[in-house]
């Protein structure tokens, strides 16, 4: 059967209140949500006083089981708000099975004219709400919410974090029993920070017993309305009589927090150091971006219009996880920019162009959602396209197109960012606690953190010399729109991609080659964006009067792509090679052992880079992943997704295989 993302089934009473229709139980009191919420879950976590102690650059995090109609979030929000310095951070985390339709929630929090101003910024972002980790950035990156959509005992599991408070919510146990088992608590308990509190608005004798047996020590405490009593708690730590949690292996685990100035420099201005510039502006860091050319996002993200496009895999893989948990990002960041001039959520059709691609597709089709991706015949593909087709296809709504130089402009434009052009960094070195990044006698700029975005060009510097990133040159031609060519509607992919016109132009693309180092843009390869075209549709062809084009008058330009040898990125802080090799050289004699020896990081040093033709998608989520790694704040994505993003998985690799 075609999963489906099972959204809250909602009935309204004569108040207009929601209730559940699969736990047959209200989303909050009828009497007072708001007071209940204030009392049960940000009184008994004493949040009051925990905001208003809270320092510029420090942050607290609260978990939460069952997000509902999100207004215990909202609510922590406004007395975050109230009580919490400029610059110190608010970090939600809740996990939701049954998320509530936009309609739905807006429609809820609509009850709530107090919280306006908060529920209106959780609405502007609530698009793209996909399964698994989804990461919304919220006021200005002041607040950040990671919804874990699915079942608490599949997502919590994957979570890294350390929190702070926890909201034990969820329908009442009597109606909702697989939310209060011993199983769950001992994942809360997993993921509590020491001192870590608790509440929930239930004084159940055997919840109270089980939350005690996880590490908890529950107390009760006189209700609100017509709750006689409650429970709140604190964490004591990890009961001795339990099997301890697994722990992170040495070469996946945390660096040191880092201590002193909060500046880093960021190299590289295109996709990947704009984001991750951004990233870590919003948490308060000062931001050197150092880019060699003229202006942002001047190699591969500077393409006219780029796509989002989702290719994945219908075994849910790391990679599938990553884009899809990245695409919902970035669709959510695209809501900043101006519709039609720097991107529209046009939808993007692939085209089951033969038998192999049109079985791959029924394969993904079965696999996801009708709203992440569905199939169209060739009638309806014709019909959303607006041009003959070959084949029908596989049809993704929420995609589209991007510029992804507007998007990089937007996300470099953070008051903490000083955007450094013309800084082409030769050489890094280490100095008193510094990188300094020198260009021959040149002392370009220095921080305490270096984060290398440069795509293959993370490579020049000795200690990531070994990365195995190689680069591979595509080519976009630009069509001047027609009369005719009006009518494309939706971005059409084959073997390449076609965009409705942005500004009267539209772009074709892109050609791989392996084995071209040179960027000048060859006749050849417009010769063969237009035999893609072809294989798109011969309709549009005509439409552009691309028939009696001659490829050497047309425009367009070339880039660079890099990628690594198993299309995922390399995200994360770098680990010096030969120590690395000398500390876990265990591993190529027995792979399952796992020495108790700290892992040689290079100080201060991370990377990010390897997004390949998916920058789009996969370099602002990675963007926040490595400022979560660099923060120590709860990781956006599952944790085995972010190792299979790690870049000591290739040395670790190779110790394994014995060749290292």
């Amino acid at each position: 059967m075609k999963p489906v993302l099972p959204h809250a089934q909602l009935d309204w009473d004569d108040q207009g209140l929601p209730r559940s229709r699969v736990f047959d139980d209200v989303y909050f009191s009828d009497l007072s949500g708001l007071d209940e919420t204030r009392y049960v879950f940000l009184q008994q976590n004493a949040l009051s006083e925990r905001f208003a102690t809270l320092q510029a650059g420090e942050r607290l995090v609260i978990g939460e089981t069952g997000f509902g109609t999100g207004l215990n979030f909202l609510c922590a929000w406004q007395l975050f708000e109230a009580q919490a310095v400029p610059g110190a951070r608010l970090h939600f985390v809740s996990v939701e099975k049954y998320p509530l339709t936009l309609p739905d929630l807006q429609r809820a929090l609509a009850l709530w004219p107090e919280l306006k101003p908060f529920a209106d910024q959780l609405l502007a972002q609530y698009v793209a709400i996909h399964q698994g980790f989804q990461r919304l950035v919220l006021d200005n990156g002041r607040v950040t919410l990671t919804l874990l959509i699915g079942d608490a005992l599949e997502q919590l599991p994957q979570l890294d974090a350390q929190v702070d408070a926890w909201f034990l919510d969820g329908f009442a146990p009597a109606k909702n029993p697989d939310m209060w088992t011993a199983e769950l608590f001992a994942e809360l308990a997993r993921l509590a920070a020491p001192g870590s509190t608790i509440s929930t608005f239930t004084s159940t004798g055997w919840v109270r017993r089980l939350l005690n047996a996880a590490g908890f020590k529950m107390k009760r405490t006189p209700g609100i309305g017509h709750k006689w009593e409650i429970l709140r708690g604190v964490f004591l730590g990890w009961p001795q009589e339990a099997a301890p949690p697994a722990v992170t292996k040495p070469w996946f685990a945390r660096p040191l927090p880092l201590t002193g100035e909060r500046h880093a420099m960021v190299i590289g201005a295109g996709l990947a150091g704009c984001a991750t510039a951004a990233s870590l502006a919003a948490r308060g860091w000062r931001v050197s971006l150092l880019e060699r050319h003229t202006a942002l996002a001047q190699e591969a993200s500077g393409n006219p219009q780029g796509v989002l496009y989702l290719k994945l895999s219908a075994h849910g893989t790391a990679l599938s996880q990553l884009i899809v948990s990245g695409f919902g990002h970035t669709r959510r960041l695209l809501e900043h920019l101006q519709r039609g001039v720097d991107w529209d959520d046009c939808g993007v059709l692939q085209l089951a162009f033969n038998a192999k691609e049109a079985d791959r597709q029924a394969h993904l089709a079965a696999a996801f959602p009708d709203d992440l991706l569905h199939e169209l015949d060739r009638e309806h593909a014709e019909g959303r396209a607006g041009i003959a087709l070959p084949s029908g296809g596989l049809f993704y709504p929420e995609g589209g197109w991007v510029h992804p130089p507007a998007l990089c402009a937007w996300q470099a434009a953070h008051p903490n960012i000083n955007v450094l052009t013309h800084h082409e960094v030769v050489q890094l070195r280490r100095d008193k606690g510094q990188w300094q990044a020198w260009a021959g006698e040149r002392l370009l700029a220095q921080a305490t953190v270096v984060v290398l975005a440069g795509a293959a060009d993370v490579r020049r510097f000795d200690f990531s010399s070994d990365l195995p990133l190689k680069r591979i040159r595509g080519q976009i031609t630009r069509l001047p729109q027609t009369a005719d060519s009006q009518s494309l509607s939706t971005v059409v992919c084959a073997e390449g991609y076609v965009a409705p016109a942005r500004l009267g132009e539209h772009t074709l693309g892109a050609s791989f080659d392996f084995n071209n180092d040179d960027l000048t843009p060859t006749a050849a390869e417009h010769a063969g964006n237009l035999q893609m075209l072809e294989d798109i549709s011969a309709d549009l062809v005509a439409r552009l009067g691309a028939g009696t084009l001659q490829p050497e008058a047309l425009e367009g330009r070339a880039a660079f792509r890099c990628t690594s040898p198993d299309y995922l990125p390399i995200v994360g802080p770098l680990a010096a090679t030969q120590a690395f090799t000398d500390a876990y050289g265990v591993l190529s004699k027995d792979a399952r052992q796992t020495p108790d020896i700290p892992c040689p990081w290079l100080d201060g040093v991370y990377v990010n880079s390897g997004h390949g033709s998916r920058g789009l998608i996969t370099a602002p989520l990675s963007a926040e992943l490595l400022a979560a790694w660099l923060d120590n704040e709860p990781l956006p994505l599952p944790r085995a997704v972010a190792e299979a993003c790690h870049p000591n998985r290739f040395v670790l690799r190779r110790l394994i295989r014995a060749k290292a």
